[in-house]
């Protein structure tokens, strides 16, 4: 029975391990694919003969020459960085107490209300840009980088609003409750107590409304038409495809640098994701 048991120990460590593998594998090749196209020369790019998988000749840095020098790149990640910071500071300072209001202080009804405030989030942009272009029109943000600043809270707020929900509803109400007993306030509780056991939530909104600044596409495209207002979501599909040329080498470059830094956030807080905050918080 004991050699049974080391077996089947060994043959689910075996499997876990090659489940993990597959994983990293699949996940890593983008990454390994943008990586050794960045460094690829046309003649190696171009050769239908040579290996895709591998550098068949010296590596080169002419792509990254030509994307920094030859395009505004550094000014898209700038004005993304700017627009992305912006948004998730307007996106939690809405969104956070709204979640807690309608979790614990709207009684029934606000469970329904924040379905429908989700319902506004799968709300498609293409049925939006037009009356929404009208509204920046009218606030006088046309061509200008405010414009997407403005727009994109409309839809951070309502899918952190419903996701928060979930967050505060998980933490039991008894300790709340317990800490306004012992002195604090209702604000006082939801600063001290509600918020850093939330931090996993708060730690998804911020990424999911910064990555979405990132890679919207219709509304920065529709409302910004300067090369020096663009963000990285649509400078660098408008400004490095020319009819049916594709700068292979600098596309993959940009894509490389502007999500490797995503892709590390999301993997240095998985675990905050996934791990639940109130874990024995009553006891």
């Amino acid at each position: 029975m004991a050699s049974r048991r080391r077996v089947k120990t060994w043959f689910g460590i075996m499997v876990m391990w090659a489940v993990r593998v597959f994983f990293a594998v699949v996940l890593g090749f983008p990454f390994y694919w943008m990586l050794i196209t960045t460094f690829k020369r046309n003649s190696d790019l171009y050769d239908l003969k040579n290996n895709p998988f591998i550098l068949n000749e010296l590596p080169t840095l002419d792509h990254l020459r030509w994307l920094f020098h030859e395009t505004l790149f550094l000014r898209w990640v700038g004005n993304t960085l700017f627009a992305g910071t912006i948004v998730v500071v307007i996106t939690l300072l809405l969104a956070v107490p709204a979640a807690y209001a309608l979790a614990r202080l709207t009684g029934a009804w606000g469970a329904q209300l924040g379905i429908g405030i989700f319902l506004t989030y799968l709300v498609p942009s293409t049925l939006l840009f037009i009356p929404l272009s009208k509204v920046i029109s009218a606030l006088g943000l046309q061509d200008s980088l405010w414009s997407v600043i403005v727009v994109y809270p409309t839809f951070t707020i309502p899918f952190s609003t419903w996701l928060l929900m979930g967050f505060f509803k998980s933490i039991p109400k008894d300790i709340e409750d317990a800490a306004m007993v012992d002195g604090l306030t209702r604000w006082g509780a939801f600063v001290k107590l509600m918020i850093p056991m939330s931090t996993s939530g708060i730690l998804t909104v911020v990424i999911f409304a910064f990555t979405l600044v990132t890679q919207e596409f219709v509304y920065a495209l529709t409302f910004i038409s300067s090369a020096n207002q663009q963000t990285v979501g649509v400078g660098v599909p408008t400004f490095l495809v020319r009819g049916d040329v594709f700068y292979w080498g600098s596309l993959m470059a940009a894509c490389l640098i502007t999500s490797l830094p995503i892709g590390v956030l999301y993997n240095i807080f998985l675990d905050k994701f996934i791990e639940g905050f109130t874990v024995g918080a009553v006891k």
